[in-house]
C-alpha cells in the first residue's frame, strides 16, 4: 500500500479496478483547509489522462509491473510479433500496445514489454537507436552559417528534423524519448 503523500512520477498504482502511472503531482497546502495531493495519472492500459486530487493519507495498493526484453521479429500487416530470447516463443501484439515504440524499432531489435498481471500493455524502444536517412531534401552548399535543420524520413517511416549536411542513406543517432536527431552514427 502507498500514501498519496508517497507519490512520486513512474510509480504505479491500482485505482478503480484499473492500473494507473503517476505522471505528475503536487502537494498543495491551501491557507484554509486541508492539505491535498493534486496529481496527473494515466491509465497504463488505455493510455487515458486525468487529473486526481487525493488527502495524503489516501492509501492504495501498488501495481506491479514486470519487463521483459523481447526481440522484434516482424509485422504481417495487424500484429507485431516479438520473440523471447529464452523460449524461442512468440507474442503477437496489435498496434495500440507498440504504438509509441514501434516508430522507432527495426526488425530483430531488442525492446522492453511491459507486462502487468502475464498480459502485455506497452512495449519500450531503447533510449537511443540509429536509423538511415529514406528521404530528405538534398542540403546545399553555403546554407551551414547557423544551425538550419530540414525535414527527413527514416527507415521505419519516423519523421525528424536533422541538419543540412545529412543525406539519403546516412545513418543517424535518435532520442527515443523525445524524437530528436542527436548526431551522426
Amino acid at each position: 500500500m502507498i500514501n498519496a503523500g508517497d507519490f512520486r512520477r513512474g510509480i504505479t498504482v491500482e485505482l478503480d479496478d484499473s492500473v494507473w502511472t503517476i505522471v505528475d503531482f503536487q502537494h498543495v497546502k491551501p491557507g484554509k483547509g486541508a492539505a491535498f495531493v493534486r496529481a496527473k495519472i494515466k491509465n497504463i492500459m488505455s493510455g487515458t489522462v486525468v487529473e486526481r486530487t487525493f488527502n495524503p493519507s489516501d492509501k492504495m495498493p501498488r501495481a506491479i509491473i514486470e519487463s521483459k526484453e523481447m526481440q522484434y521479429l516482424y509485422n504481417d500487416g495487424e500484429l507485431y510479433y516479438f520473440m523471447d530470447p529464452e523460449t524461442y516463443e512468440q507474442m503477437p501484439l496489435n498496434h495500440s500496445q507498440v504504438e509509441e515504440a514501434i516508430q522507432f524499432v527495426k526488425e530483430n531489435m531488442s525492446v522492453n514489454i511491459r507486462f502487468y498481471k502475464g498480459a502485455a500493455f506497452s512495449v519500450e524502444a531503447p533510449n537511443f537507436v540509429d536509423l538511415e536517412i529514406a528521404d530528405t531534401e538534398p542540403g546545399f552548399k553555403g546554407d551551414t552559417a547557423s544551425t538550419t535543420y530540414k525535414p527527413a524520413k527514416t527507415e521505419t517511416g519516423f519523421e525528424l528534423m536533422v541538419p543540412l549536411f545529412i543525406n539519403i542513406g546516412d545513418v543517424v543517432k535518435v532520442d527515443t524519448r523525445t524524437g530528436e536527431y542527436l548526431s551522426r552514427a
